[in-house]
């Protein structure tokens, strides 16, 4: 049979009546266990030694009044967060200040009428468990998170790193002779990884938003240059449905803009995908508007207007929810997950906007937001784009032949990046791990080290940091690049990176044209 545990309560008084009181009070009907003492030293060896879960404490008392005793408690980290109640004959607003900036909860005033006592201790008991309750909530909810990060990062890896395999030999499989019907089946495995690969990005992202995971960028960029380059990327996917695409920028939008142009733009490209897909005839137009400029930021309403099936008021409500679409039978016709939306009104709210929708059943639908952008110009667009080219010199060291050493522990990942850098024309030699990795290094001369992450024996991180300290042992005046390629692009893990003394990271999966934009970047 179960025992309830009785609220403990330490009742510190000078005067014998004024406890037994207090006893007779609150120890009738068993519900609260009781401790009393008759001066301050006590009190404090008491509470230090007990788990009290409410001290009464009388104010004026021989030798250590209430107001010290209560200062000690509060010192110490086993007493300070006992909630405590003085008791006090002292009336007058400056003593039931001081006994609040003491730390008490609450005070109650001699002589105190026994319903009184009791409504006190009894809120104050309750506040306290609500307290502890709450606490053990957000410790649940803190440790829940972290497991939830650390699953993502898991599966991160463990998805990308097949996908890195079927993507990456396709690219290589791409550049081979091919006869029209190889060519053919290699795109209908090309485009049904690129999908999968689009969902595995999405639950990710949407894990990453909810987790508190996902950062903005905020560079300089023209967004009608960025505009132009996604929608002709989209206007290859609407030529299938012989779709027009179009494009309107309104007067008086600013040419160039700063915020995260990639998130920017995954959003539009959620929205047109969408209308492209539920659009069989008719066209499909993207707009922006200036809506305002306010404290140097811009509002920017975008809107992707359809002239597809439309939505239902009824379907419209289920829209921007996780894993929602309108009905069954749209995910059986169309497709998808239904993620991109909502991941589209995250991305939105990041960016201090709304979204929504207008739409007529058979007409067609309006997919509108807005988002906040800082006002940039030309200078600042020019600086950012001239830090992203690469020098002439560096351009001419690319073509160079170099020794690159690939610390991978999978098989196929290996295959797939030593062929695509032997491709590039440069000499590959492979650690299994990242133990072999730090002596492979240590005997020999390499230009630029490619380290995965998470590998058996000891993992990327660990081995970039051994070879960092064996540079600075052996006073080596210029550090090898390391690149860390990894299925986990989290803004937390790409700063353990750094710190780790990596120079940058390249996705998985990746393609070659990435690892040019590695050797551009950190040719040696």
């Amino acid at each position: 049979m179960k025992v309830d545990k009785k609220d403990k309560i330490l009742v510190v008084d000078d005067m014998a009546i004024n406890l037994e009181l207090i006893k007779s009070v609150l120890g009738k009907d068993g519900k609260y266990s009781l401790v009393t003492v008759t001066d301050g030293v006590s009190a404090i060896r008491k509470a230090k030694t007990n788990n009290f879960d409410l001290i009464l404490l009388d104010i004026m008392m021989p030798g250590m009044d209430g107001y010290e005793v209560c200062k000690i408690l509060k010192s110490y980290p086993t007493t300070k967060d006992i909630p405590i109640i003085f008791l006090t004959a002292l009336n007058d607003p400056k003593n039931i200040q001081k006994a609040f900036q003491f730390g008490a909860v609450d005070y109650i005033s001699k002589p105190f009428s026994k319903e009184e006592l009791t409504a006190r201790v009894n809120l104050h008991i309750s506040l306290k468990h609500t307290t502890e309750e709450l606490i053990k909530a957000k410790r649940a909810a803190e440790s829940a998170a972290e497991a939830k990060a650390i699953f993502l990062a898991n599966m991160s890896h463990e998805l990308r790193t097949p996908m890195n395999g079927i993507i990456g030999m396709v690219d290589i499989l791409k550049r081979t002779p091919l006869t029209d019907a190889q060519r053919e089946y290699l795109s209908i495995i090309e485009s049904s990884g690129e999908n999968l690969l689009t969902i595995i990005n999405d639950i990710l992202d949407l894990s990453k938003i909810e987790a508190g995971h996902m950062e903005l960028e905020n560079i300089p960029f023209s967004l009608k240059e960025e505009l132009t380059r996604v929608m002709n990327i989209l206007q290859v996917i609407a030529d299938k449905k012989k779709l027009p695409l179009v494009l309107k920028i309104a007067d008086g939008v600013p040419p160039y803009v700063s915020g995260d142009p990639v998130r920017l733009k995954q959003i539009i490209i959620n929205l047109v995908n969408n209308a492209i897909k539920f659009t069989d005839k008719g066209s499909v137009t993207v707009s922006v508007e200036k809506k305002g400029v306010e404290d140097g930021k811009v509002q920017l309403l975008f809107k992707v207007m359809d002239t597809g099936i439309g939505i239902s008021p009824e379907g419209q409500k289920k829209l921007f929810q996780s894993f929602s679409q309108v009905d069954k039978s749209t995910t059986r016709k169309y497709g998808g997950t239904g993620l991109g939306l909502m991941i589209s009104k995250n991305l939105t709210h990041m960016m201090g906007g709304e979204i929504g929708v207008e739409s007529v059943e058979g007409v067609g639908s309006t997919f509108w937001f807005y988002v906040y952008l800082d006002v940039s110009d030309e200078e600042s667009y020019k600086k950012q784009n001239e830090t992203e080219q690469q020098s002439d010199l560096t351009k001419k060291r690319i073509q160079l032949k170099l020794h690159i050493l690939l610390a991978e522990d999978n098989k196929i990942n290996q295959k797939v990046a030593t062929l695509n850098l032997n491709n590039l024309g440069h000499d590959v030699d492979v650690a299994n791990n990242g133990k072999e990795a730090v002596e492979m290094f240590k005997n020999g001369n390499y230009d630029i080290i490619f380290m995965d992450v998470h590998m058996p024996e000891m993992d990327g991180v660990e081995a970039c940091k051994k070879i960092r300290e064996i540079e600075k042992k052996e006073n080596r005046i210029k550090k090898i690049p390391i690149i860390a390629m990894t299925a986990n692009t989290s803004e937390d893990e790409r700063k353990k990176y750094l710190e780790a003394g990596m120079d940058g990271y390249v996705a998985k999966p990746f393609k070659q044209k990435e690892l040019i934009e590695i050797f551009t970047q950190f040719a040696v």
